[in-house]
């Protein structure tokens, strides 16, 4: 539009009718800011819109025959200028490039039929400002393409991401409870023997399905796994209210109240004098998590293993760690609980912290027992 402008005082005086120009540029300038509020928002991105844009511009390219004379085509452009490339670049990106293809050689058409009846030359001008005019129209037609698919592989990617964190969710829960009691009947309905091993049996074998049906397809099966049983049978934070203590899922909760309730005969937990506040949310996974890093203690390690929980409050982080006496895990077990589909780790430990946007490490070294260290940056 500025470009026009500048040509049209440029070369006043080969205008015939100055005040028909003006009134053409002016034209030009109110429907440049109507189609800039009309094409930034993408519901009006119509091909009503774009024929009445195209409408203007061709009808702005065919005024120059009653504003201008023959001369004036000889030194610039029409007075539409290259101010008509904004609306043939529109059909690019609504149409296609087919549709920019058909503008650029409809505008070569009538820029050709202009100068004819006006009785200009056709210059070399006049086919470069065509062809540079198919070629961009191409360009950003095929652009437009790829962005829009990129555009709507993004949303179906969010929208997946989002389907896998509701089924890792429900898949914690299960493990945490359902899972759980399932596994504990199988051991002690084995450990009873007469029809309590059979109830035990049908126990297994509904734990197996189950365990099967909730793990299929689970990004954090990769990460490998190991489970048992709780025997707590309680997770922090399931009290009425939605919340840790019934705090509302905003609040500050304090950290130590949730870990201290795993303390016990065999568990130790250490923390700092001073409250360890976190949001609702991020300290009852946290101490979800902890618990079932004790659950593994309870279920692997040989009856009455001593556990150790230590919480330590960093200026960016709080720290939970969980260390044990047991004889530590041997090597390729996690690897071995992954391809049984296993979620002890994966999801109930590593997939809360990984939601949580932190770390988790485990130490063990056979023999001499296992540490795992939780790690969650404060935001």
């Amino acid at each position: 539009m500025a470009y026009s402008l500048v040509l049209a005082v440029q070369h006043h005086e080969h205008l015939s009718r100055p005040w028909l120009a003006w009134a053409v540029l002016a034209v030009m300038s109110a429907w440049t800011v109507a189609t800039t509020y009309g094409y930034a928002r993408p519901e009006h991105r119509t091909w009503r819109l774009l024929t009445a844009d195209l409408a203007v511009a061709f009808a702005c390219l065919f005024a120059t025959a009653f504003a201008a004379t023959p001369f004036y085509l000889t030194q610039a452009p029409p007075l539409s200028g290259y101010w008509f490339a904004g609306a043939a670049l529109a059909a690019s990106v609504i149409w296609g490039r087919r549709g920019a293809a058909a503008v650029a050689v409809l505008y070569g058409i009538c820029d050709t039929t202009l100068r004819v009846i006006m009785g200009a030359a056709v210059t070399d001008a006049t086919v470069r400002g065509v062809v540079l005019l198919l070629l961009s129209g191409l360009a950003v037609g095929y652009m437009a393409r790829v962005a829009g698919q990129a555009e709507a592989r993004f949303a179906r990617a969010v929208a997946l991401e989002a389907r896998i964190r509701e089924r890792e969710q429900l898949a914690r829960s299960i493990h945490d409870s359902v899972l759980q009691v399932l596994s504990l009947v199988r051991r002690r309905g084995a450990e009873a023997g007469g029809e309590a091993a059979e109830l035990g049996r049908m126990a297994g074998e509904q734990e197996v399905r189950l365990r099967a049906l909730v793990a299929d397809g689970l990004p954090g099966r990769a990460s490998g796994d190991e489970e048992g049983p709780a025997v707590s049978g309680r997770r922090p934070g399931r009290e009425a209210g939605g919340g840790p203590g019934g705090a509302v899922p905003d609040a500050s909760v304090d950290l130590r109240e949730l870990v201290r309730r795993a303390e016990s005969v065999h568990v130790s937990v250490s923390a700092p004098a001073t409250p360890v506040t976190l949001p609702a949310r991020t300290a009852e996974e946290l101490a979800a998590a902890v618990l079932a890093a004790l659950d593994n203690v309870r279920w692997h390690c040989p009856r009455g293993t001593r556990a150790w929980v230590l919480v330590e409050d960093e200026e960016d982080a709080v720290t939970v760690s969980v260390r044990d006496e047991g004889p530590g895990i041997p090597p390729g077990r996690l690897e071995e609980a992954r391809s049984d589909g296993r979620l002890g780790v994966a999801q109930s430990v590593r997939g809360r912290l990984r939601d949580l946007g932190g770390t988790v490490e485990y130490v063990s070294v056979p023999g001499q027992g296992t540490e795992v260290e939780m790690r969650v940056p404060r935001r």
